[in-house]
């Protein structure tokens, strides 16, 4: 999904996925990226872009998204917290050039169960 201007011009975009993990049903979805350009931080245009993400997923038979956000980030744990994602204390530690990278996947129900 791209956000663009009046010109045409791209100011941010989503990609959303079937999630590519072990363990996770077929109507799990994954975002994959989230981009904004620096100077529209702040702007409501990426609360927009995963409310259209929520609405694409909801439309392709997804009932769970999740993506990965590095652990130490606390802006972007914040961000997606308040878009109605939470965590399940679950932690995942990636190799990336000798360096170990924290991630958690904080995950978002896209529809109430029914009883």
């Amino acid at each position: 999904m791209v956000a663009a201007d009046a010109h045409g011009r791209v100011e941010a975009w989503a990609c959303l996925r079937p999630f590519r993990g072990t363990g996770a049903s077929t109507t799990t979805g994954e975002l994959y990226a989230l981009y904004v350009q620096p100077s529209l931080v702040g702007s409501g245009i990426g609360r927009t872009l995963l409310e259209a993400v929520r609405a694409h997923a909801l439309a392709h038979g997804f009932d769970v998204v999740l993506l990965w956000v590095l652990n130490d980030s606390t802006t972007a744990r914040r961000i997606y917290e308040r878009a109605g994602y939470v965590t399940d204390g679950a932690v995942q530690a990636d190799d990336y050039d000798g360096k170990s990278v924290s991630e958690i996947p904080p995950r978002r129900a896209l529809a109430v169960p029914s009883s």
